[in-house]
């Protein structure tokens, strides 16, 4: 059923600009005939939202956070009220199964109390008395501005809300733009932002193609671009911001993640950790797991159990009890399977081949692909590269390995999830020291993380901007007050100077 489409939200009130400069047409990608969005944009759009947020800003930045807090938290009560149909949404733009997409809106409505109860403290006042004689030393924590949004399709929903919430706690403002293959869960997202009844300008949010983020991301009114998407797009993002240096940019981009398993590992453990890690969401989250090193010891039946569990995997449409659903679009299965073929002109050994599937309705699903690599080549197209897809390669390891397997992890460049399973504290820690990851789980696949820490990775992952409980502290800025009593001149102390 087509929705009533509203356009963007600017200023308080949604605006479809006569002046199109585009049109977008999403259909479902788990039923190619579910029409799920018909829109126009508008460049001239990103002008009016940036000011709109620009106006509101100082006013927002200084009212008392408590006040700022009361709308968040009634922004929480209406997610609640419309869990179900955002849910529902979401599955129908990225084609994940519905519960997976109630999980998402609950950590979406967990946000608000986290960020509030717990991320705020991190940038709470801090007083050092004394710090120089006859003054005190105090550091407070001031919005930055106009901060920029941009969201990704796989999580449309809980990674922009995951910037979202802690910036306008910190009292910035914001222009948020959807991804373009998910705008209806932009959109109501907006809607509910309008409902919750902020004041004017606060929150905008504006459709359209990756020009109108580009436009974005180098507005002169924007003072921040907090992205989540590939690490193709956040260099560009990096790249077209290269003059304006005073812009802060929280990136999170890629992984090519590994997983650990050692010899003395819990095979039942690391068989459903990992089995979760490398397919949940159709191998669709930055986090999910793409190789696998596995002791030699248990190599053998560890890959065989993991090919049998692998095959038993239920695939179909988001209203179905499965556990994969489609991906997002056609050139995505193109690029699928033209990454397996690949990987055996690279010398790998296919497992389990990936291929398309005719299902009813018609959509983009996939099986899961499984390749067993002789050995790390650094030249390696497929060993290097994130699919973004529901593929898994394994690598055998000796004991004498362990360096060259932290080499082989950390080579592709990419720096955000690893897991080790191992009941051995002293390999754990080494993995600590040796791989360059933002995310290290000991016993636990690298998907899924906790609000209550940091989340982000380093190289190819990320700039160092972690978000999740660490968000607030790109959202404002450290300022350095040295406070000292009325009565005090500093110049009576210096010599060669008199005021007399």
């Amino acid at each position: 059923m087509q929705p009533d489409v509203k356009g963007d939200l600017i200023g308080g009130s949604f605006k479809i600009n006569d002046e199109k400069s585009g049109v977008l047409k999403v259909y479902s990608p788990a039923d190619v005939t579910d029409l799920v969005y018909e829109g126009p944009y508008s460049y001239h759009h990103v002008d009016s939202a940036c000011l709109a947020a620009h106006k509101a800003q100082p006013k927002w930045q200084k009212i008392p956070n408590e006040e700022r807090f009361s709308y968040l938290h009634r922004v929480a009560e209406i997610l609640m009220a419309r869990k179900s149909e955002l849910a529902e949404v979401i599955s129908r733009e990225v084609g994940k199964p519905l519960w997976e997409s109630e999980t998402e809106v609950n950590a979406m409505i967990g946000k608000v109390k986290i960020t509030i109860e717990e991320s705020m403290k991190l940038v709470s006042e801090e007083t050092v008395p004394e710090i120089l004689p006859g003054l005190t030393g105090v550091t407070r924590y001031r919005a930055r501005g106009v901060m920029a949004v941009l969201g990704p399709f796989n999580f449309p929903g809980h990674l922009p809300n995951g910037h979202i919430i802690p910036a306008l706690a910190t009292g910035n403002t914001i222009v948020f733009k959807p991804s373009d293959k998910t705008p209806l869960t932009g959109q109501i997202i907006a809607e509910i932002m309008q409902a919750a009844e902020l004041p004017e300008g606060v929150f905008n949010m504006i459709q359209g193609d990756a020009e109108v983020g580009r436009r974005l991301v180098v507005h002169e009114l924007i003072h921040g671009v907090l992205f989540t998407g590939s690490y193709t797009v956040g260099l560009k993002i990096k790249q077209e911001v290269l003059n304006q240096h005073w812009k802060i940019l929280a990136l999170e981009m890629g992984g090519k993640n590994s997983s650990i398993v050692w010899k003395d590992a819990n095979v039942e453990q690391a068989l459903n950790e990992n089995l979760v890690s490398s397919f949940i969401t159709s191998g669709q989250r930055c986090s999910c797991t793409s190789r696998i090193f596995v002791h030699e010891k248990i190599y053998d039946d560890y890959l065989e159990r993991f090919y049998e569990a692998t095959k038993k995997i239920e695939i179909g449409h988001w209203k179905e009890p499965v556990f994969m659903g489609s991906i997002i679009s056609e050139a995505m299965v193109a690029n699928y399977v033209r990454y397996q073929e690949i990987a055996l002109r690279e010398g790998a050994k296919c497992i389990m081949r990936g291929k398309a599937l005719e299902m009813s309705p018609s959509g983009y699903y996939v099986t899961p692909s499984i390749y067993e690599i002789p050995e790390y080549k650094t030249n390696s197209v497929y060993q290097k590269t994130e699919l973004f897809s529901p593929n898994v390669a394994f690598y055998k390891v000796k004991d004498s390995e362990r360096d060259k397997m932290f080499h082989d992890i950390n080579h592709p460049g990419f720096g955000l999830a690893l897991s080790v399973f191992t009941k051995d504290e002293e390999l754990f820690q080494n993995t600590f020291q040796d791989v360059k990851v933002g995310l290290l789980n000991w016993n636990r696949g690298t998907a899924g993380a906790s609000s209550r820490l940091p989340f982000g990775g380093i190289g190819k992952s990320g700039n160092d901007r972690p978000s999740a409980h660490f968000a607030v502290k790109y959202c404002t800025v450290p300022v350095a007050c040295l406070e000292g009593t009325t009565d005090r001149t500093s110049s009576q102390n210096m010599p060669g100077i008199s005021l007399y």
